[in-house]
């Protein structure tokens, strides 16, 4: 039987193939309930995917952005947690950071994930102690161990508010549509760390997440918890993901905030 990595590796692939097609069509895009847009490629990825892997692993569970939750979910001690397309807007305005992101969760932490961005070419996978790898090679965080210089991935306008209680330093700031694409380039060391200061659930972290592991990176919320999965409640308040040495120093300007989830 395939494995679970190669299986989901290869429905990323082939998912990614499809949410392009459906896109060269034109997509129609809309509001879900709270306001963030979803597309029909969103729609059509999402039951893509739950048809492909639940036919493969019909005894998994299933926790997607884009689908109903089931509380069934949670009696199941591996599941599949996704994100069809993660960074929507990007893929409707065609920019390229969007990506496909399929986690494998064994009782609460993920076993497998891979990160798909078809767009760039880029394939993130990663197996729990078999390390990561950005299209067949090993990667690894990189060794920053200033605030000061360092590449971030955030709001460039969130590091410039007056209420810090000590003013961020210089730094290179750039964003990327897809939560799931920022942390994979803090594994691969492009960048040094990402900070989002707002809610995340699940399936925007889980494949994420394993891969920063696997690369050396650390990946908590804003308090320095590490992130557990397939909860009652999947969402998150936030999400620091930085070079093992940036890390600590980040989580000192930012622990003291309390934030909703």
């Amino acid at each position: 039987m395939i494995g679970d990595l190669a299986l989901i590796e290869a429905a990323a692939r082939e998912v990614g193939t499809e949410a392009r097609r459906l896109k060269a069509q034109g997509l129609t895009v809309w509001s879900k309930d709270g306001g963030s847009p979803v597309t029909n490629a969103d729609i059509a990825v999402d039951s893509l995917l739950k048809a492909m892997l639940g036919e493969a692993r019909p005894d998994y569970g299933w926790l997607s952005e884009e689908t109903a939750d089931d509380p069934a979910r949670l009696a199941k001690s591996r599941l599949f947690v996704v994100d069809p397309i993660d960074g929507t807007v990007a893929f409707f305005k065609e920019k390229p950071w969007w990506s496909v992101s399929i986690a494998v969760v064994e009782d609460g932490r993920p076993v497998a994930g891979v990160v798909h961005a078809p767009d760039l070419a880029e394939t993130f996978v990663a197996t729990l102690g078999g390390g990561a790898f950005l299209n067949g090679q090993p990667i690894r965080a990189s060794d920053s161990g200033a605030v000061e210089g360092c590449r971030m991935l955030g709001d460039a306008p969130m590091f410039r508010h007056p209420a810090w209680r000590e003013p961020w330093p210089p730094m290179t700031i750039e964003t990327r549509n897809s939560i799931a694409y920022r942390m994979c380039l803090v594994a691969d060391g492009r960048f040094d760390a990402a900070l989002a200061l707002s809610g995340k659930s699940e399936w925007d972290l889980a494949a994420a997440d394993l891969i920063c592991g696997e690369a050396g990176a650390v990946s908590t919320d804003h308090k320095g918890s590490a992130f557990a999965y397939n909860r009652i409640n999947p969402r998150v308040p936030s999400l620091i993901g930085a070079a093992p040495a940036l890390h600590p120093l980040i989580l000192d300007r930012v622990r003291h905030i309390d934030l909703p989830n």
